[in-house]
């Protein structure tokens, strides 16, 4: 078998191969095994977490939080008027019933619930962003550390059989040494930018507005704050924290970086005139350092929430010395150039004898008429049908769970993700590069 057969089939089998690896090593799940959640923040993450974690056998939904009282009906409807439903969140904290807790509320929320929750010993599933201001997360590490809880970041991307690929990929020299990435993810409809559905019953009597707010700044009640979150500065992290910090997150385990140490970002309101006061376009450039074995190299980001595409656009381009890799949330691309035969050369600006010279010089180091390189034909890695990343997010979750072992995008993981993140939002705002300490997770000065 030759080399690149080799590694066609290493591309063609190893998603069948490590889905097949995992399902070995899934544990067996007993009647008295059981995990019991509850999920905090029911809206469209919380209820699409919630419906993945019951797919996970063993796991079972014994109460619901949230602010606004129709979600806790929906929450019934669904399953079982015996839920427990509050608006609360530490009236489930409190509940010795409950093992772990899915956190799915606006992003102002996120550090304080899961730092309550681990000192309430529960383990905690929290969607990204990690935290909504750099100077939470390591309080977020240290709740961790301190208690001993298992914690998650919920950006699938970690977990993806795709992203894995390209890590063995990269790690193995496929493209040689990566010296840029780029990342995009632009999307071209009303909801992925965020203008999510106001229900017509939501009101001061249907919605506890003042615990929604928490810390954010006191004001009068006004629905579309609460259900499109995401557009305002006060309780979200705009398009870094929510898109951004998935990409970075794939990155670093593609790549096994840390972060980087220099952000730029840019951007503005472009189309989404709706009262928002995040941008809808951002750009960002991050320089990562030279980290134990991988090379410095410079990676490019991109979000546009009207980009004038009909469906979502996604990828990354790993870029190396001998290739490049492309990758989508469902598949991965590996291109190799064939080596050049010869440098080539310029020599018009030279004397004829010089000329002369040169030629005959260069031509006995590459003789004329050498055999071109075959070419490379483009390979491609598609995970197995019916694979599903975020579903595989959850079974490492609850894995971890059972096994009492720490998963890959702990807290750690998640500050060093959301960090530059965030910091994108700050040389945005704040129209100046951020540095960053990756090892320390601190802002450099």
């Amino acid at each position: 078998m030759s080399a690149m057969t080799t590694r066609r089939h290493f591309l063609q089998t190893g998603g069948t191969a490590l889905a097949a690896g995992m399902a070995q090593a899934a544990p067996q799940t007993s009647p008295n095994d059981k995990i019991r959640i509850a999920t905090i923040g029911f809206g469209g993450m919380g209820m699409g977490d919630t419906k993945y974690a019951l797919t996970i056998p063993g796991v079972e939904l014994a109460a619901v939080c949230d602010i606004y009282d129709g979600r806790r009906t929906r929450a019934r409807e669904v399953y079982g008027d015996q839920l427990f439903t509050t608006r609360d969140y530490r009236e489930v904290l409190a509940r010795k019933d409950i093992d772990a807790v899915i956190i799915a509320t606006p992003d102002h929320w996120h550090s304080t619930i899961s730092i309550a929750a681990m000192n309430a010993g529960k383990d905690v599933y929290c969607e990204k962003p990690m935290v909504q201001t750099v100077a939470e997360g390591k309080s977020v590490v240290d709740a961790q550390e301190k208690t001993g809880r298992i914690f998650q970041v919920g950006s699938q991307y970690v977990t993806s059989l795709v992203y894995q690929k390209a890590r063995d990929l990269i790690a193995a020299g496929a493209i040689g040494s990566i010296n840029m990435v780029e990342a995009w993810l632009d999307r071209n409809t009303a909801m992925g930018a965020w203008q999510y559905s106001i229900p017509p019953d939501a009101s001061p009597a249907t919605v506890d507005w003042d615990r929604f707010l928490g810390r954010a700044p006191k004001r009068p009640f006004e629905p579309i704050r609460l259900f499109r979150w995401r557009n305002y500065q006060d309780y979200g992290t705009g398009v870094a924290g929510d898109l951004f910090v998935h990409l970075l997150s794939g990155l670093h385990v593609a790549t096994g970086s840390i972060g980087p140490n220099r952000i730029l970002a840019t951007g503005g309101i472009r189309y989404w005139n709706d009262g928002r006061d995040v941008p809808d376009v951002m750009l960002a450039m991050l320089d990562y350092p030279k980290q134990k074995a991988h090379p410095e190299f410079t990676m490019a980001l991109r979000v546009n929430l009207k980009s004038g595409v009909p469906q979502e656009q996604f990828g990354f381009r790993f870029m190396g010395s001998e290739g490049v890799i492309t990758t989508s949330m469902s598949s991965l691309r590996l291109e190799k150039s064939a080596p050049e035969r010869e440098p080539g050369y310029g020599i018009g600006t030279f004397p004829q004898k010089v000329q002369e010279d040169f030629m005959r010089q260069y031509r006995e180091k590459y003789p004329a008429g050498a055999k071109p390189a075959a070419k490379i034909e483009p390979e491609i890695f598609t995970p197995p049908q019916g694979y599903d990343a975020h579903r595989d997010h959850h079974r490492v979750f609850y894995e971890a769970v059972r096994a009492k072992k720490r998963p890959v995008e702990d807290a750690v993981f998640g500050f060093r993700a959301a960090g530059p993140a965030l910091l994108a939002n700050t040389s945005c705002y704040e129209k100046r590069i951020c540095k960053w300490h990756p090892d320390s997770m601190t802002v450099a000065s």
